[in-house]
């Protein structure tokens, strides 16, 4: 059987069903345009006693092409010893939607936006997340600014935090600007037509540069799994293309490390408590070292980030097909991040994978609740005023935000397997190349490598192991239940 016809699959419903079957309320509660009408009737940003005015700075935003919601906007500037000092303005959300109102209520509840490849699910109104709190381009907008210095060795130090007026110049998105930083394309238009930004883009990706490296130096984790996206046509998805990480992706991951760390060290200074990002020492390292002795490395008996990351670099160099499984196998055998209280003068847990000690998500309080929570932190301790949270609350809000995270990373793997069955549909009979992933009782498990599909192979898989590599042939497709059916 050989189909060439599209198949009529509504995947914006598929993906409404699912955030419902999850638990989230992906339509906005009465009460919601009330509040936005009275926010939108004062567009110009809030008067902020005594802050800064940092709008005549060359601030920039790098994000992905299709982003909406920006969080951060960045700038540098060269130290006379050597150091650069690094600047993150991230949008203060909380300047417009107040603590207990119908909107933070809600996102309290939702906890993240929801990024389904076919529509976004956004925590806050877009109006606000795309609109009056986003650091959208020539707009004026209030924020809380995060300032650091990079020595040589990559090391982060005379981290502050305060708030600042700020103006972002240049919206700018990971593709050109990271094709252009490593030499593989031309510079993005408006790079282009100013020598002052891509000298302040360079600068910046000196200091990430430098980050990167000692934060490896460190036992941070080269981790790299298989990130797709899909391409649409007249509002139909007709192909899947896979994201591809860069220098300015690494830019942008890099200050944000720096960032977070930043706030949670000020907390911790302060004796304030507040909720942490957290990723534990692996439970099951015993199943990390039985994979790497398979794999001809030996890694100590007791959790090694460094060791776990030189056995990792090794690996990608020897075996960059693979790298990509072996990545997401560690990643499981980690476990999943969560979220967490810490108290003033309790040790945290620390971020296993970032070798990080202190790390508290606070950049992004357009698409994540936790960053909101530290953002009324930061400004309370700021302003000298009481808490907003007590810690009963933030131990509350940390719960909330571990599991709606994870019903979020459910939808989206859902969503990604019904947008591949929706995609590969028009391709059956056709045969691609493809590896084995996984082999167990249920049955043979492979990815095609153009597109980047996770299948079952349904006919022919006897003998098969993984990291065998086969031509595969598509039989069936069914997009309601994510299911993609290959033969040898």
């Amino acid at each position: 059987m050989h189909s060439s016809q599209p198949l009529h699959f509504n995947l914006v419903a598929a993906a409404h069903a699912s955030m419902l079957e999850h638990g989230f309320q992906p339509d906005f509660p009465a009460g919601t345009d009330s509040q936005l009408a009275a926010i939108q009737a004062h567009p110009e940003p809030p008067a902020v006693p005594g802050i800064q005015d940092l709008r005549g700075l060359l601030w920039s935003s790098i994000d992905n092409d299709t982003s909406k919601d920006l969080d951060q906007i960045e700038w540098a500037e060269p130290l006379p010893d050597g150091r650069i000092r690094v600047l993150i303005a991230v949008a203060d959300v909380d300047a417009r939607v107040s603590l207990g109102t119908v909107i933070d209520s809600h996102a309290r509840g939702e906890t993240t936006s929801v990024y389904t490849g076919v529509k976004v699910f956004p925590m806050l109104p877009a109006e606000l997340s795309e609109g009056i709190t986003s650091l959208n381009e020539n707009e004026d907008r209030v924020a809380l600014v995060v300032e650091f210095a990079v020595d040589q060795a990559g090391t982060a130090s005379d981290g502050k935090a305060y708030r600042a007026l700020v103006r972002n110049r240049a919206q700018l998105a990971y593709n050109g600007v990271g094709a252009w930083l490593e030499g593989s394309g031309p510079p993005p238009a408006k790079v282009a037509a100013s020598a002052d930004l891509a000298a302040q883009l360079k600068l910046q990706d000196a200091a990430a540069q430098r980050m990167v490296g000692g934060r490896f130096q460190h036992g941070a984790l080269d981790l790299e799994t298989i990130e797709t996206t899909p391409v649409t046509l007249a509002g139909e998805v007709v192909d899947i293309t896979r994201l591809q990480k860069n220098r300015a992706t690494s830019l942008i991951e890099e200050f944000m490390v720096a960032a977070n760390g930043v706030i949670a060290r000020t907390f911790e200074q302060a004796g304030v408590a507040s909720i942490r990002r957290i990723v534990r020492t692996p439970k099951r390292w015993d199943r990390i070292v039985e994979v790497a002795a398979g794999l001809g490395t030996t890694l100590p008996a007791q959790p090694d980030s460094k060791a776990l990351n030189d056995f990792l670099l090794a690996q990608k160099q020897k075996d960059p097909d693979h790298f990509p499984d072996l990545s997401l196998t560690v990643i499981k055998l980690m476990g999943p991040g969560e979220y967490v209280l810490v108290k003033p003068n309790e040790p945290s847990p620390g971020h296993f994978g970032l070798a990080v000690q202190d790390y508290t998500h606070s950049t992004a309080p357009n698409r994540r609740f936790p960053d909101m929570v530290a953002e009324r932190l930061l400004k309370a301790w700021l302003a000298k005023a009481p808490q907003p949270y007590s810690e009963g609350d933030l131990n509350a809000i940390a719960v909330r935000c571990t599991l709606m995270e994870d019903a979020a990373r459910k939808v989206e793997r859902e969503m990604q397997k019904r947008i591949a069955a929706v995609v590969l549909h028009p391709r059956i009979g056709q045969s691609f190349p493809a590896i084995v992933t996984g082999v167990n009782k249920y049955g043979t498990f492979v990815r095609t490598l153009d597109p980047h599909v996770d299948g079952m192979l349904v006919q022919g898989g006897k003998g098969l192991d993984v990291g065998d590599k086969v031509t595969v042939k598509l039989i069936s497709t069914d997009p309601q239940r994510g299911f993609i059916d290959f033969a040898a």
